[in-house]
């Protein structure tokens, strides 16, 4: 069965004959009565009832023209679309961490689109759930965050699986809290001076052929309080609402810090880098829109990261 048989069975039907059908279809009406009881007999179902009216659908053949009628729109409305001489429309996805600066960079880069006819998606997401979105669900881009201590493993992991990665950007966290925040009023932050206050975490621990446990015993020093959120514009909230908390994170765009009534602050105490790495199929070429968003991206980091010190 194929595009063309579809046509045949809904010709028939519209024209409540074999004969007429042939006509329309420049088809032999031996032909045509061939390959609808063909059809018929690989289906297990028949299509027509012959009556003094004309050839008249049976329950079977009304629901089996639907389908057909479905599928036949949807090759016209194909074929329109790539003959018609319109611009396709472009698609741009990427999974990413909740990252404030890789978020203004979209934001950014979404402005830029103008008049392109484009669809956009964005994910945030763990770095596991990253790659899954590449390898299984069909995203272009991903970016993946880890400790850089971590880096044979992940960029073993990323050989196997067969993904290009680009370095986007090595950084050690800072701490971010509101501006009205005790933490906020000290000259200096230690990691004892963390204790009191309850710190926002979206921990992602994975790693390639490493269990949990060891992973977790190298994260940032435990406080007694935290809350676990993973939804970037959620920590945000609680950090602007409640000044008891704080919060671990790559560098923030001034404009975010100024609104929430934020401030950010390096620790002495944190000698932890992370990298960020932008990975995509090896097989797979940047589109426009891609390199669009990566000068963006780059712009964005250099904006958020510049001046703290504590950057490698």
């Amino acid at each position: 069965m194929n595009i063309l048989h579809l046509k045949y069975v809904v010709s028939i039907a519209e024209n409540g004959s074999i004969n007429k059908a042939a006509e329309e279809l420049h088809v032999a009406q031996p032909n045509l009565s061939r390959v609808i009881k063909d059809m018929e007999s690989n289906l297990g179902i028949v299509f027509f009832r012959r009556t003094s009216k004309g050839m008249l659908l049976t329950p079977d053949g009304e629901r089996f023209i639907g389908q057909a009628r479905k599928i036949l729109e949807q090759v016209d409305e194909m074929e329109k679309m790539y003959t018609s001489g319109l611009p396709t429309k472009q698609t741009f996805s990427l999974s990413a961490p909740r990252a404030s600066y890789i978020s203004d960079a979209f934001s950014s880069f979404s402005r830029s689109l103008s008049d392109d006819n484009a669809e956009l998606y964005y994910h945030e997401a763990n770095a596991l759930q990253a790659i899954k979105n590449i390898q299984e669900v069909g995203y272009n881009l991903g970016i993946i965050r880890y400790a850089a201590n971590y880096d044979k493993y992940f960029k073993i992991m990323l050989e196997e699986k067969n993904l290009e990665y680009d370095l986007i950007a090595e950084f050690k966290y800072v701490l971010v809290m509101h501006e009205a925040s005790l933490l906020a009023k000290k000259d200096t932050i230690h990691f004892d001076d963390l204790r009191p206050f309850i710190q926002i975490a979206h921990a992602d621990p994975y790693v390639p052929s490493l269990p949990l446990s060891v992973v977790r015993n190298e994260e940032l020093p435990d406080v007694p309080r935290r809350i676990f959120v993973f939804e970037r514009g959620s920590q945000l909230d609680l950090l602007a609402e409640n000044i008891q908390t704080f919060m671990w994170v790559s560098p923030l765009p001034d404009r975010l810090l100024h609104r929430l009534h934020l401030v950010q602050r390096e620790c002495p105490d944190n000698h932890r880098i992370y990298k960020d790495m932008l990975i995509y199929k090896k097989d797979y070429r940047l589109t426009e829109l891609d390199k669009r968003f990566v000068t963006e991206l780059c712009q964005s980091k250099r904006k958020c990261f510049e001046g703290i010190t504590s950057l490698k």
